[in-house]
C-alpha cells in the first residue's frame, strides 16, 4: 500500500489521516472547501469514552482534546413550554462526555498532520473506476487524481458512496433550523439563564427547541419541527424576518426567554432537514474502496454521528498499518465491525428522536436522561 486518498476534511476523514501518519503511511485528503475557515463547524459535541475518546488516544491527541473541554457543558435541562424546569442535572465532571467545540476539534486534527496532507478546494464531481481497485478523481477545476485505495469522508452526499451503494439518504420528517444568540448574558439574560450550563430542551409532541451553552457567551440552538417535507419547503429562508415569523408561529404560547432564541438570532435561520440512510446501510466488498463517518452511516442527530466518525478513521487506519500487504482483508474486517456498531446506533437514534418529540414529549425524554444518569 503506496497511499490513501481521502475525500473529505471532515472528523472522520482527518483521524484516518492522522493515524495512518502516526503509522508511517501517506495519506491526501481532498476536500471541496477553500481553507479550513470557510465556513462554520457546527456547535458543541459530547465525545464519548467507548469511541470519540478511545480514538483520539489512538491518534496520540488525548492531552490536546482535553485542553478544548468545555467545563459545565455536560450539564442538560429539561422545560416545559412556560419556562418551568422539570429535569435539571448539574455537571459535576463525572459524566464521561466533556463537551468541546467541533471546530476547535477539527483544528488539532488538521494541525496533527503532515504538511500538504489536505488540499483545499479540491471538489469531487466524478470518479471514475479504472479497474484492479483504482479510481480516478476528477475536481470541479478539471485536475484529476488516480487513488489507489479510495475513502469516502465526504458525509451525507458523498461522492463516492454511488460507486459502492444504490442507497441515498431520505428524510426522516423532523426538520432543525439552527440560530444564534451571542454575548447572551449581558443581551438576553432570561434566555441565558433558561439554557443553563450546557443543554437546554423544550419539547412536546412534534416541536421543540434545544440550544447549548457555547464557551464565550454564546448560545447556539435548533428550532425542532416534525413537518412534511413540503411544508418546509414552502417557508422561503432566503428572508431571515420571514422565515423567522413561520417559525415563531409554531411556538405560540411559549415563553419569550425560549422564542427569543428564534426571534432574536444573531443569524439567518439556518434549515437543516433531517436525513438517513438505512439503519442497515452495508454494501459488497470491492476493491480499493471504503466509506466511514456519515458517508457510510447517515442518522438523525443523536450525539454520536462525530463519535463514530472518529472511531471509523481512527480503526480503519488501525486496520490498513496493521495489514498493508493484505488491504482488502483489512477492509473486510473493519467494515464487518462498523457495519455492527452503526447498525445499533441508527437505531437508537431514531428511537432518541422519537423520545423527543414524540407523543409521550417531554416525559419520555426526562425518563431517558433519568436512566442515563441512573445506568
Amino acid at each position: 500500500m503506496s497511499s490513501v486518498t481521502i475525500v473529505g476534511a471532515g472528523l472522520g476523514g482527518l483521524m484516518l489521516a492522522r493515524v495512518l501518519a502516526v503509522h508511517g503511511i501517506t495519506a491526501v485528503i481532498y476536500e471541496a472547501d477553500a481553507s479550513a475557515g470557510s465556513r462554520t463547524q457546527g456547535g458543541m459535541l459530547d465525545i464519548h469514552e467507548q469511541d470519540g475518546q478511545r480514538a483520539l488516544a489512538m491518534a496520540g491527541l488525548k492531552d490536546e482534546f482535553r485542553a478544548l473541554v468545555h467545563v459545565g457543558g455536560q450539564a442538560s435541562r429539561v422545560l416545559r413550554r412556560d419556562g418551568t424546569v422539570l429535569f435539571d442535572q448539574p455537571d459535576d465532571g463525572s459524566g464521561g462526555r466533556p463537551e468541546v467545540l467541533r471546530g476547535a476539534l477539527r483544528r488539532i486534527l488538521i494541525e496533527s498532520l503532515p504538511a500538504g496532507t489536505i488540499r483545499w478546494g479540491r471538489k469531487v464531481i466524478e470518479i471514475v473506476p479504472l479497474g484492479e481497485g483504482m479510481h480516478r478523481l476528477i475536481f470541479a477545476d478539471g485536475s484529476t487524481a488516480t487513488a489507489n485505495l479510495l475513502v469516502g469522508a465526504d458525509g451525507a452526499w458523498s461522492k463516492v458512496r454511488p460507486l459502492l451503494s444504490d442507497a441515498r439518504p431520505a428524510y426522516v420528517g423532523t426538520t432543525f433550523v439552527e440560530t444564534y444568540l451571542s454575548d447572551a448574558d449581558s443581551r438576553h439574560p432570561a434566555t441565558a439563564a433558561a439554557v443553563g450550563s450546557g443543554a437546554l430542551f423544550a419539547v412536546e409532541a412534534g416541536k421543540g427547541i434545544f440550544a447549548h451553552r457555547e464557551p464565550h457567551g454564546v448560545l447556539h440552538a435548533y428550532i425542532a419541527l416534525s413537518r412534511p417535507a413540503r411544508w418546509i419547503e414552502d417557508i422561503d429562508f432566503a428572508d431571515a424576518s420571514t422565515a423567522r415569523t413561520r417559525l415563531v408561529a409554531e411556538f405560540a404560547g411559549w415563553a419569550p426567554a425560549l422564542t427569543a432564541l428564534i426571534t432574536d438570532g444573531d443569524t439567518a435561520p439556518m434549515l437543516r432537514m433531517i436525513h438517513s440512510l438505512p439503519n442497515d446501510h452495508r454494501w459488497k466488498r470491492l476493491p480499493g474502496l471504503t466509506l466511514i463517518g456519515d458517508a457510510a452511516h447517515l442518522m438523525p442527530p443523536a450525539g454520536d454521528g462525530a463519535n463514530l466518525a472518529l472511531l471509523d478513521g481512527a480503526e480503519l487506519g488501525e486496520a490498513l498499518a496493521a495489514q498493508p500487504d493484505s488491504v482488502e482483508t483489512a477492509l473486510a474486517a473493519f467494515e464487518d465491525r462498523m457495519f455492527k456498531r452503526s447498525t445499533e446506533t441508527a437505531r437508537e437514534a431514531h428511537r432518541v428522536l422519537g423520545l423527543c418529540l414524540g407523543e409521550r414529549a417531554p416525559n419520555s425524554l426526562i425518563e431517558f436522561l433519568s436512566g442515563a444518569l441512573n445506568a
